[in-house]
């Protein structure tokens, strides 16, 4: 038990030796002096003694004596053998060691750890949020600390409490930018935090700058309280498009509608096949002439203040291709023929609708043995004559220059380019067509055109 008593008076003795002898950390502040004494020296010449320093302005030891010259404005050895920085720089920093022999011969050693500070300017939030969006990320704002040295560090707290950077629901972004001339630092400090919904309405965030060095107290900025709100989601967005169903012929007309019920009313705009459209705020997009451009997906995004985005159910934009080439030139004069026999009290009863599908093969048959029983003259005298209010005529079959005699004759009436005129040159003998006929009597003169003859040649 003695002995461990004993050893722990030996460490003791050792540590203070240590602290006093020893090495021993200074701390300056940057512009101001600093004296550093030299242990054992005697307080009045003649004295043993001799400063070395070992500090950013040197490149190895610098030798410093009472009998030399002073080191420019950097340092000198005052009478007493103590060593003056008159004012102490960045590159001051470092070793400074002094041995020093007593009158009696006896040595003394002194080593000194020399680091320098600068305080700087109060830290301040910059860009503060006013309001923060629960359930979100939010940048709350951006703390700076300018001026200092060393470069010291930056920390957040909310209400109080430290705000550990977890990269969830709290994240900071830091930067640390050294002065070229002067070697002080500026840092800032971005905080992004997401509140959970239900939180305090106001809650308080500050920030601290701690300098890093013994015995210097932290500096706090002034605290900031934005609020805090809740997002109502909008209610559900319908898209509604016209035509039903979005499927639509070429040239036709598409009209969409964006419903989204809110007010004030919401920022509407358009997205096709995911990418943004390039217009300005509307709910209703329409498309004219609608082409194969415009075939694709649609949908809306609604976007009000204090309310995220909202995007409604896609619709599909597309294209009929109906791959109908309409009535044939041959189909619309069958039709024609057929309805004026029908109607015809010379044909009366052969102008029933037939019962079955053989009874009208049986018919056209008879119809067509009774034209070739005619003059080629004649069989197309009657079909042009159920083609008069056409501009030009569809002919099968085959003509000869004979064939066309009459109607250079004028044995024909003279047609023109609308119905109107070819009605007003027939007179009172213009045929009258109704109805299906005078459709496909149109339908015919319209589309389906083989051989083309002028009625007025």
């Amino acid at each position: 038990m003695a002995a461990g008593v004993a050893v722990g008076v030996w460490v003791l003795v050792l540590s203070l030796w240590g602290a006093v002898a020893g090495g021993q950390n200074i701390t300056a502040r940057i512009g101001e002096s600093l004296v550093l004494n030299c242990k054992g020296a005697p307080k009045k010449p003649p004295q043993q003694l001799e400063w070395k320093l070992n500090t950013g302005r040197t490149e190895a030891w610098k030798v410093l004596s009472p009998q030399g010259d002073s080191w420019d404005s950097v340092a000198r050895v005052l009478p007493n053998g103590s060593l003056l920085l008159p004012a102490v720089g960045i590159q001051d920093e470092g070793t400074f060691r002094c041995r020093a022999t007593s009158r009696s011969g006896k040595e003394t050693k002194s080593n000194y750890r020399v680091r320098v500070y600068q305080i700087p300017g109060k830290p301040e939030i910059i860009a503060p949020a006013s309001e923060l969006m629960a359930g979100v990320p939010n940048k709350v704002g951006t703390c700076v600390s300018d001026g200092g040295y060393p470069a010291g560090t930056l920390s957040w707290h909310l209400d109080g409490k430290p705000l550990i950077p977890d990269g969830k629901g709290v994240s900071v972004k830091e930067e640390t930018r050294r002065h070229p001339e002067t070697g002080l630092f500026t840092v800032q400090s971005e905080l992004t935090v997401t509140l959970a919904r239900g939180g305090a309405p106001h809650p308080t965030f500050s920030c601290s700058f701690n300098p890093g060095l013994p015995r210097r107290r932290a500096q706090h900025t002034a605290p900031i309280q934005p609020s805090v709100w809740e997002p109502v989601p909008l209610e559900e967005i319908q898209l509604v498009v016209e035509p039903e169903g979005g499927a639509v012929a070429p040239g036709e007309t598409v009209t969409l509608t964006c419903a989204a019920p809110a007010q004030p009313p919401p920022q509407i705009h358009w997205i096709k096949d995911g990418m943004p459209l390039p217009l300005p705020s509307s709910p209703v997009l329409l498309l004219p002439e609608v082409g194969p451009q415009d075939q694709g997906t649609y949908s809306c995004v609604a976007t009000r203040p204090r309310h995220g985005p909202q995007e409604s159910p896609a619709v599909r934009i597309s294209i009929i291709e109906t791959g109908e080439e309409g009535t044939t030139a041959g189909e619309g004069m069958d039709k024609v023929r057929q309805k004026q026999r029908q109607t015809d009290p010379k044909t009366h009863g052969r102008g029933k609708a037939p019962e079955n599908q053989e009874e009208e093969e049986e018919r056209s048959e008879l119809n067509q043995s009774q034209e070739l029983e005619e003059p080629p003259q004649a069989v197309m005298s009657k079909r042009l004559t159920h083609l008069a209010p056409c501009a030009c005529v569809c002919i099968h079959g085959a003509l000869t220059p004979a064939h066309l005699k009459p109607w250079r004759a004028g044995a024909l009436p003279h047609a023109s380019h609308t119905t109107s005129n070819v009605y007003s040159s027939w007179g009172d003998d213009a045929p009258v067509l109704e109805g299906e006929e005078k459709e496909e009597v149109g339908k015919t003169s319209q589309q389906y055109i083989s051989t083309f003859f002028l009625l007025n040649l």
